[in-house]
């Protein structure tokens, strides 16, 4: 099973940014958590940081084209304005989940995207990927 997640704009700066909101564990250590989990459940994850939503959808479009498994994505600054990357989502046919380190509604953001992802897991910080992973393999187990 081949996954990849795509970490959206500002996620390179985990650990840094807003610690208060996002804690202080970085985007290496949260990579390596994840890539630990990953081969606990034997799949392959693929991770890819980028600031540009173009960016995040040519990689989604040659993931889906490789027929990778599924998406895992935090659209983080694209959440607001992602149009292109929603799409993107709805034109491929590995399932998609959404992740949000903090609880959006809470906070009073809606997500452009998230009516593309098969289900969205949000407020649970670090532990988010680690759901959203678990989730993903289930579902395509």
């Amino acid at each position: 099973m081949k996954l990849l997640l795509i970490q959206g704009a500002n996620m390179e700066y985990l650990g840094r940014r807003q610690p208060e909101l996002y804690g202080t564990t970085t985007a290496k250590e949260l990579d390596a958590i994840l890539r630990r989990q990953a081969r606990a459940l034997g799949v392959s994850l693929d991770i890819l940081y980028t600031n540009t939503e173009g960016e995040a959808v040519s990689a989604i479009f040659k993931a889906d084209r490789a027929r990778v498994d599924g998406i895992l994505f935090n659209p983080a600054g694209f959440l607001h304005a992602g149009h292109a990357l929603r799409d993107c989502l709805r034109s491929i046919s590995a399932p998609a989940i959404e992740i949000h380190m903090t609880n959006i509604e809470k906070r009073g953001y809606g997500s452009i995207t998230a009516e593309a992802a098969v289900g969205m897991i949000a407020g649970f910080g670090v532990d988010s990927y680690i759901l959203a992973l678990q989730a993903m393999v289930a579902r395509l187990s």
